[in-house]
């Protein structure tokens, strides 16, 4: 039986950020993307939300010994989730993770609807602005159009400002890979080093003439750094 990785995309991320990894890693390991409810109505805490359906997906599909890889607020959710089940996850991976400090300036849109406004906050999240797709920034483009929806995208990013996880990182075992951009813009450099400092099993690779998500941005870098560590 193969065993199960599980994808966590950002605010903005969908399903296709990872595709580099689901070519890469699909024949030898039983893939989960689940998409984040994030644009949910909910009574509860947005990041406690987020958690509860990782846990819930979790039970429901019989996942067990996963390996869990998150992007930016997916990190963040990720960390949460290997802090309180740890027999649940086998590794880690986090990459522009939240849950220390974030420059989420996606998650105010002063100027929303306005399409250029969008894509140079797109292009922020990469090194290479050339990253940001006609069909990337549509899709957030989109988003931004629908007033709840960026309700919620500030409802959750204000949620993720709030709860800091340095008080927890040190409590995890689980052997953590840290694949950070050097010219990460929204979660920069010291955030990785101060992740690596505070969790004790934890490795750091910094990816030159990178930003925000390096899966993306840098996927056979990436994908070679994920597979070294998965055969250890």
């Amino acid at each position: 039986m193969k065993q199960s990785m599980i994808l966590l995309h950002g605010l903005f991320g969908g399903l296709s950020n990872w595709d580099g990894v689901v070519q890469h890693f699909e024949s030898r390991y039983d893939i989960h993307i689940p998409l984040l409810p994030i644009f949910d109505y909910h009574l509860q805490d947005n990041l406690e939300y987020l958690v509860s359906f990782l846990e819930k997906y979790v039970h429901q599909h019989q996942l067990e010994q996963s390996v869990v890889i998150g992007n930016s607020l997916g990190g963040h959710v990720a960390i949460l989730f290997t802090h309180r089940h740890p027999d649940k996850v086998s590794r880690l991976v986090l990459t522009g993770s939240s849950g220390l400090y974030e420059n989420n300036s996606l998650g105010t849109f002063p100027k929303r609807g306005n399409y250029e406004y969008i894509r140079e906050r797109v292009a922020y999240t990469f090194y290479d602005p050339a990253t940001a797709s006609d069909a990337l920034v549509e899709e957030v483009f989109q988003i931004t159009r629908d007033r709840l929806k960026c309700l919620r995208i500030v409802q959750t990013a204000k949620s993720a400002q709030r709860n800091y996880v340095t008080a927890i990182l040190p409590e995890m075992q689980t052997p953590t890979l840290l694949i950070w951009g050097e010219e990460d813009k929204i979660a920069p450099p010291d955030v990785a080093r101060e992740f690596h400092e505070l969790l004790p099993n934890s490795e750091l690779i910094m990816l030159p003439a990178c930003g925000h998500a390096p899966m993306m941005e840098l996927p056979d870098r990436f994908n070679e750094i994920l597979e070294t560590f998965l055969i250890k």
